[in-house]
């Protein structure tokens, strides 16, 4: 922000002096300045990376072209986010029926039948089953890792909540977040009649295709580490 404090009483010909620069000055100038934030950024980024080895997503942003997407990951460098194309979806507000949204139509068929179904029995004890988290992308996982990794102060730590995109079974379509409470706890009794299971003990939201429908569900394991 440019300051200008000017005492018209006792500076009149210098305020009538003053003259605004040239239209191809002032284009100039923003240019010089948007380059010098952008370099401020990439800078502390590069910082970031090397005292925590993981690359936050401002990194993504900063290195494509401004306004595009990035072809790697599909970042939409406008708002410098994740959106619906890398499986991000609205809490507790889709099923197994919105097919049209990636983070749904990616899961692996059987495992999407399996909540379909079991969406269609939970209606029938008036509980909705909401995907809240379905396929994601490789580049989103890894950005709720460094998230996690900045949160927790450890990639150990941080890997107790939020899987790598390598191991992770969201981003092979294999994993459902289920929401809300009252559907997990619904899931957590009937799923194992449709083959779904909870998987981590510190997630009683995380469902994955882990039996044969009727059988039982393997023993929880104690987090996604």
């Amino acid at each position: 922000m440019r300051h200008q404090d000017f005492d018209q009483r006792r500076h009149p010909r210098r305020l009538h002096a003053t003259r605004r620069p040239a239209a191809g000055r002032r284009t100039a100038n923003r240019a010089v300045t948007v380059l010098a934030v952008s370099a401020v950024a990439l800078a502390a980024a590069i910082a970031l990376v090397a005292c925590t080895g993981v690359a936050p997503a401002i990194t993504r942003a900063i290195t494509s072209s401004a306004g595009q997407p990035d072809p790697d990951d599909g970042t939409t460098v406008a708002d410098g986010g994740f959106g619906t194309a890398d499986g991000v979806l609205e809490e507790n507000r889709f099923t197994a029926d919105d097919v049209e949204l990636p983070g749904i139509a990616n899961l692996e068929p059987d495992l999407l039948e399996a909540v379909r179904q079991a969406t269609d029995a939970a209606a029938e004890d008036d509980i909705t089953l909401f995907i809240s988290s379905g396929w994601r992308s490789t580049a989103y996982q890894q950005h709720l890792l460094d998230e996690a990794i900045l949160r927790y102060g450890s990639e150990e730590a941080a890997r107790q909540v939020v899987a790598t995109p390598e191991g992770s079974s969201h981003t092979r379509g294999a994993a459902v977040d289920i929401g809300a409470t009252d559907a997990d706890y619904w899931l957590i009794e009937h799923g194992s009649a449709f083959g779904l299971c909870q998987t981590y003990a510190n997630e009683i939201w995380h469902f994955e295709l882990a039996t044969t429908p009727g059988g039982d569900c393997p023993e929880l394991l104690p987090d996604a580490g």
